[in-house]
């Protein structure tokens, strides 16, 4: 549309124009000046229509860069949906097979694998037992799934011990450092003798990936992969996971889990995990340090993972349920979010959803 510069002056008196005669019917089409004028540069070029803002997306999610975290529950016949996590399950042996097999069918890049045992001791002996939940489990989904999905079991003693905590406690309460890792090795080699593709060492203890690498190559398990949790911080965020593995934690985390103030020890801890062996690192949360999945993305060489985790999850869910936020797109926003902080690998438990909007087309920014 041409503008004439009369009847511009006519619309907007004070806005600078070149300087012409503006009453004259010949005044040539406004053009923008260096001094002022309409704008040349116009960002929402870019964003007119659905095809334009697909053309320029500088950041794209794809259903192989998602993992599900899944748990199964020993003795259980049927599949049943943890409270605070409305949509996901304590899956019986049966549902996870059938779960897995969905998962890799959608195109999902790998499955985190956590047992909920009927018995706890203060040691955390189910973790272990080569017939152990957490076992009988990989090797269930390996028997179901083959290599079409990347299996993941989560290598920590919480889930196993009468306490809660992520290691072996001390006469005085304490987790005891050195115990623990004693306890890990144990649980690494039982997990690789199951099948796992990828160990998910999430204890937060001090040198536990390269006692874990070490014993891993002592037994021949060379090519088991460890994805470390370097980054895991003392977070409030974890409370729905706990109901989901029935958790009963005594005291807290803080004396192993990272201070949420702090940005700098988390570079160290991963600098150490990956001189240790590390293949992988993880931070967790992921939305509350997205900071922290910046600065390690762009200082180190491994692939970066980030876990959407519980409270992440249980916060949109409960939004939603009240119709304060549009479930489908914060789903997809808070996920391309985390791919944009420059993680390469995301743990969600949206993550059937997400590959079902990714791979049918269905979601529309």
């Amino acid at each position: 549309m041409s503008v004439t510069l009369p009847a511009l002056h006519k619309l907007c008196p004070g806005f600078p124009v070149p300087d012409v005669d503006r009453d004259a019917d010949t005044s040539p089409v406004l053009r923008a000046a260096p001094g002022g004028g309409f704008p040349t540069v116009r960002p929402r070029r870019l964003r007119s229509s659905p095809a334009m803002r697909s053309l320029v997306a500088q950041t794209r999610l794809h259903p192989q860069q998602l993992v599900l975290p899944m748990f199964v529950r020993e003795g259980l016949l049927e599949p049943r949906e943890i409270p605070s996590m409305p949509g996901v399950l304590q899956h019986s042996r049966d549902s996870l097979r059938r779960a897995a097999a969905d998962a890799a069918a959608a195109g999902i890049g790998g499955l985190m694998l956590f047992g909920v045992p009927q018995h706890r001791d203060a040691v955390g002996s189910a973790g272990t037992d080569p017939d152990g939940v957490l076992q009988r489990a990989i090797t269930d989904v390996i028997a179901e799934a083959g290599d079409a999905i990347v299996v993941m079991s989560d290598l920590c003693l919480d889930e196993f011990t009468d306490h809660g905590h992520c290691g072996v406690l001390s006469p005085d309460g304490s987790v005891d450092n050195d115990a623990t890792l004693l306890r890990y090795a144990e649980m690494a080699l039982a997990q690789a003798q199951a099948g796992a593709h990828v160990l998910g060492l999430s204890g937060m203890m001090d040198g536990q990936v390269g006692v874990v690498r070490s014993v891993l190559d002592a037994a021949g398990y060379t090519d088991t992969v460890i994805l470390a949790y370097a980054v895991k911080y003392a977070s409030a965020c974890y409370g729905p996971f706990r109901e989901a593995v029935e958790s009963t934690l005594t005291g807290n985390r803080k004396t192993y889990q990272q201070d949420p103030s702090n940005a700098t020890e988390a570079l160290r801890e991963v600098a150490l995990d990956i001189a240790e062996g590390a293949d992988m690192v993880m931070i967790k949360p992921a939305l509350p340090y997205l900071d922290i999945v910046r600065q390690v993305a762009d200082r180190f060489d491994v692939p970066v993972a980030a876990y959407q985790v519980s409270g992440e999850y249980a916060m949109v869910e409960a939004a939603a349920a009240n119709g304060w936020l549009d479930r489908e797109r914060i789903i997809m926003e808070t996920l391309t979010s985390i791919k944009r902080a420059g993680a390469g690998i995301i743990l969600t438990y949206w993550a059937p959803e997400a590959a079902a909007l990714l791979n049918s087309g269905t979601f529309q920014d």
